[in-house]
């Protein structure tokens, strides 16, 4: 069994990808592609997933909508004896500035609907990797502004983001979460 369980969220259909919303699920896309992973759609967890080489990550997103994501999580956590401790959400973050990359375990759900239903289907002491995609300065173009794809200027710090993620894998799926967190914060 996975040492670890880590999902990317993201709403389901091409015309989302690059989305700042989608920014989870497309790591998790472009991760598992680099590993030569094939990520197949599983009906009875309604999650697309993938497990690593090693067999340390079971990699994978929901094949729902982000605002339904609990479903799957809550799924995924029953179907393969996971702990809430070792499901990793990497999601998308408004209050942090593009390219920012936090660790975060526990905690509420901040306005993300993908975060509020995940804790509300299974609970909230799930690891978060929180990627900042700025905000648009004003509430009522939120909506747009996490569907909307990355401009031009904002791919670099992104790009950034992914690899200081990269860089925290193994510590992660060696379950050191404190040291990737630390090592995430200290860059």
């Amino acid at each position: 069994m996975p040492n670890i369980c880590i999902i990317g969220l993201g709403n389901p259909g091409t015309k989302y990808n690059g989305t700042r919303h989608n920014v989870g699920k497309d790591w998790v896309k472009s991760i598992t592609a680099d590993s030569h992973l094939e990520l197949k759609s599983k009906k009875k967890i309604e999650s697309s997933i993938a497990i690593s080489p090693d067999k340390k990550i079971l990699w994978g997103y929901p094949d729902q909508y982000v605002n339904e994501s609990g479903h799957s999580i809550n799924k995924i956590l029953h179907n393969n004896n996971f702990n809430l401790d070792q499901i990793i959400i990497i999601h998308d973050d408004l209050d942090l500035p593009i390219g920012s990359l936090k660790l975060k375990i526990g905690g509420g759900h901040g306005g993300h609907n993908g975060l509020r239903s995940i804790i509300s289907h299974a609970g909230k002491s799930f690891i978060r990797i929180r990627v900042g995609i700025g905000h648009p300065g004003n509430k009522i173009d939120v909506t747009n502004w996490v569907l909307g794809k990355f401009k031009p200027a904002e791919k670099d710090p992104i790009q950034e983001s992914f690899f200081k993620f990269n860089n925290v894998i193994e510590l992660l799926s060696n379950n050191e979460i404190l040291d990737a967190q630390f090592k995430l914060h200290s860059e």
